[in-house]
C-alpha cells in the first residue's frame, strides 16, 4: 500500500497528515491558512491523491512556520509512501494554463533535493498569506521528499492564477512520476540501482 501517516510536532506547529498515492483526489485541508488549504485541495484533486492535513500553528506570529512545515510533512509523506521507489516512472512534467498564466513543472524523484523556483508574483500577499511563502513550501517539500523540482512561469500577471497553475501542475507532474510502470517489472529506474 502506497500510503503514509505523518505526525510532526515542533514548538511552532502541530501537524497530522495522511496521504494515499493511489486515491481518488479527495482531500481535507485545515491549516488555518485559507489560501494554502485551497492550493492543497487543488494539488490533491489534480494529482488524484487522497490527502488530509490538519495543522495548528503559531499564526499569531505569521503563516511562515505553518506553510513551510506542511511542505516538510507532505514531502515526508511522499518519501514514506514511495518506499524504495521500485517500478515508479520517476520523472514527471506538465505545462498548465490558468487563464492568462502558463506554468511548467518538471521533476525527478531522484533522491537528490533541488528546487529551481521561477515564479514572478506581482504582489506580496493573497488573503492573509505572504506569497513569498510559496517558495518556502516547495523548499520544505523537496528537502524531505528528496526530489529535483523545477517550477517555471512562462506567462502570467495575476498572482492567484500563477500560484494555482503551479499547484495544479505540480499535482499532475507528481502523479505522472509516482505511477507504476509495468514495463519495469518492479525494477528501480536507475543505472545505480537505487534512488
Amino acid at each position: 500500500m502506497r500510503n503514509a501517516n505523518i505526525s510532526r510536532e515542533t514548538n511552532e506547529t502541530k501537524i497530522k497528515l495522511t496521504l494515499s498515492l493511489d486515491g481518488a483526489g479527495t482531500s481535507r485541508a485545515d491549516t488555518g491558512v485559507g489560501f494554502l488549504d485551497h492550493m492543497l485541495t487543488l494539488f490533491a484533486a489534480h494529482g488524484r491523491f487522497d490527502l488530509n492535513v490538519n495543522c495548528t500553528g503559531d499564526l499569531k506570529v505569521d503563516a511562515h512556520h505553518t506553510v513551510e512545515d506542511i511542505g516538510i510533512a507532505l514531502g515526508q509523506a511522499f518519501n514514506k509512501s514511495l518506499g524504495d521507489r521500485r517500478g515508479i516512472t520517476r520523472y514527471g512534467s506538465f505545462t498548465l494554463p490558468m487563464d492568462e498564466a502558463l506554468v511548467l513543472v518538471a521533476l525527478d524523484i531522484s533522491g537528490r533535493a533541488y528546487l529551481n523556483y521561477d515564479l514572478k508574483l506581482p504582489y506580496q500577499s493573497i488573503g492573509a498569506m505572504d506569497v513569498e511563502l510559496i517558495e518556502e513550501f516547495f523548499l520544505g517539500f523537496v528537502r524531505s521528499a528528496c526530489i529535483t523540482l523545477n517550477i517555471k512561469q512562462l506567462e502570467g500577471k495575476n498572482a492567484h492564477h500563477i500560484i494555482e497553475a503551479a499547484f495544479k501542475c505540480f499535482g499532475r507532474a507528481m502523479a505522472q512520476a509516482v505511477t507504476i510502470d509495468e514495463r519495469l517489472g518492479g525494477e528501480i529506474l536507475s543505472t545505480k540501482g537505487i534512488l
